[in-house]
């Protein structure tokens, strides 16, 4: 089943649009979901395991590049830990790259930050109108030059993954 996905506004009253202010970047895409039944979190589990290989492809390449100017070897987007379910996560917790900085069951907003950029990925459910849906927002902050040249590269691949990691909602 093919998932309609489109790029929307951050979600007002969501935890991530407090964010947005001073953001050099800033993006959000949304998807229908045909329950109300499962966490954000979940559903960023859900996303993360079925992560495509190219997107791993994308990511240990990106490592390799980055290692070369001391930046983290950050993993993939798919390394978490299959048998954990989400109740046992908490603030702080890793989820793949990011760590968990919010948590509710309509919202989670996981992050990554260094010296260069601070990023947060949110993760939001509404249930307001049907069909329910789910948005994927991110927000960055960049803090120097080799930020602004990092997201350089970024931003168009994100443009792609981000849309393409909402589409592996669909049936849930």
């Amino acid at each position: 089943m093919s998932q309609t996905v489109f790029k929307t506004e951050i979600p007002q009253g969501s935890e991530i649009e407090k964010s947005i202010r001073g953001a050099h970047y800033f993006d959000a895409y949304q998807a229908p979901i045909v329950t109300d039944e499962i966490t954000a979190l979940d559903i960023y589990l859900k996303m993360a395991a079925s992560t495509p290989e190219w997107v791993n492809w994308l990511m240990a390449l990106r490592n390799k590049a980055v290692s070369i100017v001391g930046l983290k070897d950050l993993g993939h987007l798919g390394e978490i830990e299959q048998f954990k379910p989400g109740a046992d996560y908490k603030i702080g917790d890793r989820v793949g790259i990011f760590s968990v900085l919010f948590m509710s069951d309509n919202e989670i907003i996981l992050g990554e930050s260094d010296k260069h950029l601070d990023v947060k990925l949110s993760v939001y459910k509404s249930n307001e109108n049907k069909p329910n849906t789910v948005s994927i927002s991110t927000v960055v902050h960049i803090h120097n030059s080799f930020g602004r040249l990092y997201m350089l590269f970024v931003i168009p691949m994100h443009k792609i993954i981000a849309p393409s990691m909402l589409k592996k909602v669909n049936c849930i």
